[in-house]
């Protein structure tokens, strides 16, 4: 692969309002990306916000993927638990199960999985919490691929994806800032969310451009990325989705002349 020359694809955090309570501007975001992904219950969202939001995907032709996590409604999924392979397997199963119900009723295929969270960081840094993430959605559906955090060398992960048989995205982030060794940065540390939308326009174009970005310390790290993961919560960043939409279809010439 040529770093930089692969599409990118905008995906998106969605469906992850509860109830009364609402999160994100899902409506105005859908139609801008590629991809949603959906959540499906343990950290947001319930029945009824899963269907809303399939069917905004359905209306805007958006990929849906399943975003499961950890049973953590209270923390929003950002809390490490200790659960075994078993029950990971089985956790990711039961939400996947409920997206794909809900998208299946609504005429709409799943086209991936990518965990939320805390789920997500343990993955990729715990390779037997990966191949229990793995196992769930092969012994689901091995047309899924899973979302996983692209990296400087993304061989370790296709090797251990490929025991599965199970395809991988890559995912890099718009407005995360990374460490020396290609992770984000903690949240907990300051100037890890860039909230300055020329910040999130220039690692995005970096990375279509060159398949790199620059670390929290300044250097350029190189990325391997299929997919660029946006937030639409607030009126700045649906802004800059707009604008990070209309910049990169005019990369890859998909801007009207």
């Amino acid at each position: 692969m040529t770093l930089g020359q692969n599409r990118l694809l905008l995906n998106c955090d969605m469906g992850e309002s509860f109830g009364p309570w609402t999160m994100g501007r899902d409506e105005e975001v859908m139609p801008l990306v590629d991809m949603a992904s959906i959540a499906c219950g343990f950290h947001a969202s319930d029945a009824v916000t899963m269907t809303r939001t399939v069917l905004l995907a359905k209306q805007a032709g958006t990929r849906i993927g399943a975003h499961p996590s950890y049973p953590d409604l209270v923390g929003f999924g950002r809390r490490s638990m200790q659960c075994s392979p078993r029950e990971i397997t089985a956790l990711v199963q039961y939400q996947v199960g409920a997206l794909e119900g809900i998208s299946r009723a609504q005429g709409q295929p799943l086209h991936y999985v990518k965990p939320h969270g805390a789920l997500y960081n343990d993955m990729m840094k715990d390779h037997d919490i990966l191949r229990a993430v793995l196992e769930a959605v092969a012994s689901y559906d091995r047309t899924l691929s899973l979302v996983v955090l692209a990296r400087t060398d993304n061989t370790p992960l296709r090797t251990i994806a490929e025991e599965f048989e199970v395809p991988l995205l890559f995912e890099a982030f718009a407005d995360r800032a990374y460490d020396r060794d290609g992770f984000l940065v903690a949240r907990s540390i300051a100037g890890s969310v860039y909230h300055n939308e020329s910040a999130i326009l220039e690692q995005s174009l970096m990375l279509a451009r060159e398949g790199a970005v620059k670390t929290l310390e300044g250097t350029r790290i190189e990325l391997e990325a299929d997919t660029l993961c946006v937030h639409g919560d607030n009126d700045e960043s649906v802004r800059a989705v707009k604008n990070l939409r209309a910049a990169l279809d005019r990369h890859y010439g998909d801007a009207p002349a």
